[in-house]
C-alpha cells in the first residue's frame, strides 16, 4: 500500500486525511509531522494514525509527501529534508499557495516527480475545486495517485501550462472570499430595503446554495440557467440592467486579473529570500 506522509498538520492535511480515510484508504499507510503537540495528538486521536515532531522521522519510508504548510515555512523544510528525498524520491505533492514547480525543484531537488496543486477553503467540507500541475519526472500512476489524493476533498482539474496557475488561484483559490463578498452585499442591500438581518441573511445564504447546487447538479451553462429566471421586463432583469450598467463583468474582470498578478508577484518574492 501507497505510504503518505503530510508536512504540517492544519486544517488543509486534516480535510484530505479525513478524505482519504473515508476512501478507504488505511490509516497505518498515513502519517503527519506537526510541531504542535496539542496538534498532534488531536490528529492521532482522531484519525488513529502515527504523527510525529520530527519531519525527517515521518517522511523516512514515504511514498508520497505532501506539502501542507505556508509558503514562508519552505526554507527550513527544504534544509531538514533535501538530503532524505533524495534518497527516496517520493512523488512530491504540494499545496503551498503560490510556490511554483521550479522553486520545489531547486529548493528539493530537480530529480523529484512533483505535482504542485491550488485547493480551496471549501475542501474543509469536502466541496473543494483544486488545480494541479506536474513536472515532466510525475509518471501516470504517480498523476492518478496526486489526484486520488486531493479528489478526495472535491474535484480536480489538471492545468497542462503552469503559467496557468496563478489564473487557477484568482478563480478558485480566492473564489470563495469573492462570493462571500457578494453574499455580505446581498445581506446588507436586503437589510436597507427594510429586511430584518436574520432573515436577509438566511435568504441570501439559502438563495446562494440553492444556486450552486442548480450549477453543479443541472450541467447546464450559468447564462442558460441566467436566462430561464429572468422574465422580460420583470424584476430579475431590473436587477441585471443594473448589474450591466454598473460594468459587473468587467469588475469581476479587473479583481481576478489583479489577483492573478498578485499570485505571480508572491511566488517571485521568494525567488528573492
Amino acid at each position: 500500500m501507497t505510504r503518505i506522509a503530510f508536512i504540517g498538520g492544519g486544517n488543509m492535511a486534516r480535510s484530505l486525511i479525513g478524505g482519504l480515510i473515508k476512501t478507504g484508504v488505511a490509516a497505518a499507510n498515513l502519517r503527519v509531522a506537526e510541531p504542535l503537540a496539542q496538534a498532534r495528538e488531536a490528529l492521532g486521536r482522531e484519525f488513529g494514525l502515527a504523527t510525529y515532531a520530527d519531519n525527517r522521522q515521518a517522511v523516512a519510508d514515504a511514498d508520497v509527501l505532501v506539502l501542507a504548510v505556508k509558503p514562508q515555512v519552505m526554507p527550513a523544510i527544504y534544509a531538514e529534508l533535501r538530503d532524505t528525498l533524495q534518497r527516496n524520491r517520493p512523488l512530491l505533492i504540494s499545496i503551498a499557495a503560490g510556490v511554483r514547480i521550479d522553486q520545489l525543484e531547486r529548493w528539493f531537488g530537480n530529480l523529484l516527480p512533483i505535482v504542485r496543486c491550488m485547493p480551496n477553503t471549501p475542501a474543509l467540507i469536502g466541496a473543494g475545486a483544486t488545480g494541479l500541475c506536474a513536472n515532466l519526472r510525475v509518471t501516470p500512476p504517480q498523476r492518478e495517485q496526486a489526484q486520488h489524493i486531493l479528489d478526495a476533498v472535491g474535484v480536480t482539474r489538471w492545468i497542462q501550462d503552469e503559467a496557468q496557475m496563478d489564473t487557477v488561484t484568482a478563480l478558485s483559490g480566492s473564489g470563495p472570499a469573492y462570493f462571500f463578498a457578494i453574499v455580505e452585499a446581498l445581506e446588507d442591500a436586503a437589510v436597507a430595503q427594510g429586511l430584518p438581518r436574520d432573515t436577509a441573511r438566511i435568504l441570501a445564504t439559502q438563495t446562494c446554495l440553492g444556486a450552486g447546487r442548480m450549477l453543479v447538479e443541472s450541467n447546464e451553462a450559468p447564462s442558460v440557467l441566467r436566462q430561464r429566471v429572468t422574465s422580460p421586463h420583470g424584476t430579475t432583469q431590473a436587477a441585471l440592467e443594473s448589474f450591466a450598467a454598473d460594468q459587473l463583468p468587467r469588475v469581476v474582470a479587473r479583481a481576478v486579473a489583479a489577483a492573478t498578478r498578485r499570485g505571480a508577484e508572491l511566488a517571485d518574492a521568494l525567488d528573492k529570500d
